[in-house]
């Protein structure tokens, strides 16, 4: 076996997992495309580059995201620590400057002494340029090839490069590999019409009431204390707007991939279609609000959150879009207080892969049918930024002690965290079969239920969590893990 364990893909899974795994004195190949190759939906050259929003969601105890944040900054996540560092404003929300995010982990990943960055896309096109080279009447695989001389972890995220994501569908026997979502577009806050929007969040007064807040979240403000700008909308201007929403061009997809968008993402405009009030009951909801123009509820409301630290940028909530751009800017200009909104970036539907891991995978993330390699990050079906670091760190502890032991029988070198903590409830999930598969984001309907029926949802959640962190502790201490 080599004396190096190969990580492939260099965001979110792939960088924590190479952290963890040099952490502890074991030396990492990171293979990163970027920048030499770019997907369809990246643009930053660094490594751990968010695409979609700014938000690691919820840093609340009694949120199931919120809960999986804690559990790894008692497992000293890398990146979490980092995005506590590159913070924005963001009410109940970690949310980070992603320019700053990226930049600052890859200054760690590249001064540590122990990790090596190959800026290179692997797959078989790579080698020679050649498509069918052979190697025992087998067509070549540079993953398989890799494999076979140690340890690979493959994170390369949800845009999958083709050449990759054939070898992966050869290695595991799909013949599909993707679903689709979209990303939100991005403006300048000099460019909102300040005397329509104000500063404001959904009932303002009960979330400074809340216990759980963290103390990080408590030096952070912004004007009024607030972490959202929104713009407020009449029955009339919601109607227009909601109108040339539904009517707008969309950027066309094939038949199969109008079946492959994953709920979680849906585009607006799909949204918008499912009834005139669809949007006013999600991401516009008015409900929590003033308007203080009128003193009156909003029809709806529009919530742009902070996406950098300057506070020059942010980002539609909710408002994840697969329209032409120049349709994004004719009807996004509708809303109230955008009329002259400049876009950054305009929204994106992209291809997102992930494997039929509750066939695949066993719960440390191996593959069943190659113990030398491992998928982390969303490739796994795990939905979400946080859910894709826990899985990197979970692969990185289990790789790095088959390393350590593979002289050992196979069953000597598994870390596998209680179903009751949310990181090993994910990986029990993902590795659990289920003929409807599709991805899973931390949520407490995963966890094992209470002993006790508690109808308080706030007080059941909150008896969760504290198992959850109990049980993680004691994992810890009985494993001996080097945290």
């Amino acid at each position: 076996m080599e004396n190096y364990i190969t990580v492939i893909g260099g965001g979110l899974a792939g960088c924590e997992a190479a952290y963890q795994i040099a952490k502890r004195g074991i030396k990492v190949k990171l293979y990163e495309m970027k920048p030499k190759k770019f997907s369809p939906a990246h643009n930053n050259p660094n490594l751990a580059e968010i695409v979609c929003s700014n938000s690691l969601k919820s840093n609340l105890h009694t949120n199931a995201c919120g809960l999986l944040k804690e559990e790894l900054r008692l497992l000293d996540s890398l990146l979490i620590r980092i995005a506590d560092e590159t913070a924005v404003p963001a009410g109940q929300a970690l949310a980070v400057d992603r320019e700053k995010f990226a930049k600052r982990v890859t200054e760690e990943i590249e001064k540590n002494e122990n990790i090596e960055v190959i800026k290179r896309e692997v797959g078989n096109q790579t080698v020679n340029n050649v498509d069918d080279i052979l190697i025992d009447n087998k067509k070549y695989s540079e993953l398989e090839e890799m494999a076979k001389k140690g340890i690979v972890i493959v994170a390369t995220g949800p845009l999958t490069s083709d050449n990759l994501s054939k070898e992966i569908a050869s290695l595991t026997g799909q013949d599909k590999l993707y679903f689709y979502d979209a990303a939100a577009p991005i403006l300048e806050k000099d460019s909102i019409d300040m005397n329509i929007a104000f500063w404001g969040e959904r009932y303002e007064q009960e979330r400074g009431k809340d216990e759980q807040i963290e103390d990080w979240q408590k030096r952070i403000s912004t004007q009024n204390g607030a972490s959202y700008l929104n713009l407020p909308m009449n029955e009339d201007e919601y109607e227009a707007f909601w109108t040339e929403l539904v009517n707008a061009e969309i950027v066309t997809l094939h038949e199969f991939e109008k079946k492959e968008i994953f709920e979680g993402c849906i585009p607006i405009e799909i949204m918008a279609k499912r009834g005139k009030d669809t949007l006013r009951f999600g991401p516009l909801k008015p409900v929590g609000f003033t308007d203080p123009r009128t003193g009156r509820r909003p029809y709806a409301v529009v919530q742009l959150r902070q996406d950098n630290s300057e506070g020059n940028l942010f980002n539609m909530v909710g408002f994840q879009t697969n329209l032409k751009f120049g349709e994004q800017k004719r009807v996004f200009n509708l809303i109230p207080g955008l009329k002259d909104a400049e876009f950054i970036k305009y929204g994106v539907m992209h291809r997102n892969t992930y494997i039929n891991s509750t066939e695949l995978l066993d719960n440390t993330y191996r593959l069943k049918s190659n113990n030398n390699i491992y998928f982390a990050g969303q490739l796994t079906g795990v939905e979400g930024y946080v859910e894709s670091i826990s899985s990197g760190l979970l692969v990185a502890l289990n790789a790095a002690l088959q390393y350590k032991m593979q002289n050992e029988d196979e069953n000597t070198y598994r870390i596998i965290f209680p179903d009751t903590t949310m990181i090993g409830a994910l990986a029990k999930y993902i590795s659990t079969e289920n003929k409807n598969f599709q991805p899973m984001n931390a949520n407490f309907g995963i966890l094992p239920p209470l002993d006790e029926t508690i109808k308080d949802k706030k007080l059941k959640y909150t008896k969760l969590a504290d198992r959850s962190m109990i049980n993680l502790k004691n994992s810890i201490e009985l494993l001996n893990l080097n945290v």
